[in-house]
């Protein structure tokens, strides 16, 4: 991503990576049932687009694999995996006292009183349950999410348009003046949201966005890598999906969480923080939400497979996931090339494919 638009980097710090202990295990003959009929992990790997793909189990690795070109330095592409980031370190703020989650948004971003964010609190934003319209259309250039493609510098404007387009990502949050329903009423994905709660926490404490993640997310635990964020013309870092890092870096704020938020000897995260991650509100992610995950929710920027299990997914667009489950011991992370922006027949299928790995670890 550097080589096409600019960066700004996310310091891995000085001290030594944290190491991850290895238990090899042979995965690709696994079976289970795909969407097509039986199938296993070898097929999956070439099936769904897969550019690197890592399994831990009890805190050791069993299974790491690059595809494409990619390596074990190779930075790639978060998409909204990165919006998980943001709700942990909101967490890391709250425990500080720098944040209250009950408290209004334009507490600490006045500037918004002239928005329809007026009378959103900070977790409207974290849970994406504020009432704002947000038009989420992935392939409509004219969105409010293509808008912010062409304001972060990831696409020019539609050849011919003369209309004004917005030239940064906080510009395109201070177009947003209409409400679709009563804040708190219900989830909808609106991936603006990261970027205003990313823009709270930078106006708390006085730094940019990669500067936090490395200072708090980044540096303690012991990433391999620098990562990088993409900016926009005014140096914002998007929060909302432009976060590039590699695989085994991916694979330790997985573990993080999993560790119930311990992880590289330290408590990077408060353990109740991430338990409330775990569980959100099921009868508030209705409609086309229940397509891939029936019993799913939305809680704190992360996706829930089943709102009775702890199971946290950091979910992003062509195929990007991280995959948390405390009770099995069981992280993974797969990233991925899909064709589409979206595709549930993937996704199912790569659930699938993950519960299968986790119940042949757990048997053996």
């Amino acid at each position: 991503m550097r080589e096409i638009v600019p960066t700004a980097e996310v310091w891995r710090g000085r001290e030594p990576a944290s190491i991850f202990p290895r238990a090899p295990r042979p995965i690709e003959a696994i079976t289970y049932q795909g969407e097509a009929g039986p199938s296993d992990i070898g097929r999956f790997l070439d099936a769904t687009f897969t550019d690197g793909f890592i399994v831990l189990h009890r805190g050791a690795v069993v299974a790491e694999r690059y595809f494409n070109g990619m390596n074990e330095r190779t930075l790639h592409l978060s998409q909204s995996v990165g919006k998980s980031l943001i709700g942990i370190l909101a967490g890391i703020f709250a425990a500080r006292g720098q944040l209250d989650v009950d408290g209004l948004i334009t507490d600490y971003l006045p500037e918004l009183g002239a928005t329809a964010y007026k009378g959103a609190k900070i977790q409207h934003v974290l849970d994406m349950t504020s009432g704002v319209a947000f038009d989420e259309t992935y392939t409509d250039p004219y969105s409010d999410i293509g808008r912010i493609d062409v304001a972060c510098g990831w696409k020019e404007k539609p050849v011919g348009d003369t209309r004004h387009w917005p030239n940064s990502v906080w510009e395109v949050i201070q177009g947003l003046t209409q409400k679709e329903a009563e804040h708190g009423a219900r989830f909808a994905y609106r991936s603006i949201e990261t970027d205003v709660l990313a823009f709270v926490l930078e106006r708390i404490s006085g730094l940019r966005l990669p500067e936090i993640v490395s200072r708090d997310l980044w540096q303690p635990l012991g990433a391999e890598e620098s990562a990088n964020y993409t900016v926009d013309p005014s140096g914002y870092a998007l929060a909302d999906g432009g976060f590039n890092a590699c695989l085994r870096d991916y694979a330790r704020f997985g573990e993080m969480l999993t560790q119930d938020g311990f992880f590289n000897g330290r408590q990077v995260v408060s353990s109740d923080w991430v338990r409330k991650c775990r569980f959100g509100d099921h009868a508030k992610f209705t409609g086309d939400y229940r397509i891939a995950t029936p019993k799913g929710a939305y809680q704190h920027q992360f996706w829930h497979e089943d709102h009775t299990t702890p199971v946290l997914l950091a979910r992003g667009v062509f195929g990007q996931l991280i995959y948390s489950d405390p009770a099995a011991g069981f992280t993974a992370v797969k990233l991925s090339s899909w064709p589409d922006f979206r595709n549930n027949t993937l996704l199912r299928e790569t659930l699938a494919a993950l519960q299968a790995i986790k119940r042949a670890l757990q048997e053996s």
